[in-house]
């Protein structure tokens, strides 16, 4: 009987997760313009150091532990928007040629197969 309630708290657990994940993708607009999505990605750069480090804090103080302090973050001098839509259209371009590409590749291996078995 344990064994069963364990596994569906694991599994009421990730589904929690996962449903919040998307949640926060769809109401902070991620999947949306790049600009959005590029603010939203600033915002949480400025906010989740803070709340790691307070959490951390929060740590140490309940159970009287000592946690290094961490290094800070790198700075990266990338946007997003410069190669958001770009890698979407090569790969909708890599879709769209798949098939044809696919048909190219098995004529060649069946023409090989062919020559091979003569």
């Amino acid at each position: 009987m344990v064994p069963r309630v364990w596994s569906l708290m694991r599994f009421l657990i990730k589904g929690s997760v996962a449903g919040g994940a998307i949640y926060l993708v769809y109401d902070q607009e991620l999947l949306g313009p790049s600009d959005k999505s590029q603010a939203v990605l600033q915002k949480a750069e400025e906010v989740v150091p803070t709340a790691v480090y307070q959490f951390s804090q929060y740590v140490c103080e309940q159970t009287g532990l000592k946690l290094p302090q961490l290094p800070a973050p790198p700075k990266f001098n990338f946007h997003i928007r410069d190669s958001w839509n770009s890698g979407i259209i090569t790969m909708m371009s890599a879709l769209s040629v798949a098939p044809s590409k696919a048909w190219e590749y098995s004529k060649e291996g069946w023409e090989y197969l062919k020559e091979r078995t003569k």
